[in-house]
């Protein structure tokens, strides 16, 4: 996680922005008064709603706990996709 000034952060807005964005940082925004910032890409941002979203609701965290164990046991099945091929 990285920490920055409000200042720092403005004079070097892109290179902090290609940094969260391409290596997945997270970024807090130092500010007067202790009201930071964070940044962080849309990617993860995205990612960390799904995971609220899927958390959030106790069936499906239950029906994703008993999948995360039968994995873990060896219980899994592979299947073949069904559709069309495509030709290369």
């Amino acid at each position: 996680m990285l920490a920055v000034n409000y200042t720092t952060l403005r004079d070097n807005m892109k290179m902090y922005m290609d940094k969260v964005t391409n290596d997945y940082e997270i970024m807090i925004v130092t500010r007067k008064d202790n009201k930071n910032v964070v940044m962080l890409s849309e990617e993860s941002y995205n990612n960390l709603m799904e995971n609220i979203y899927v958390m959030g609701n106790k069936a499906n965290y239950d029906w994703l706990m008993e999948s995360k164990t039968q994995l873990e046991k060896g219980n899994v099945n592979i299947h073949e996709l069904i559709g069309e091929e495509v030709d290369e």
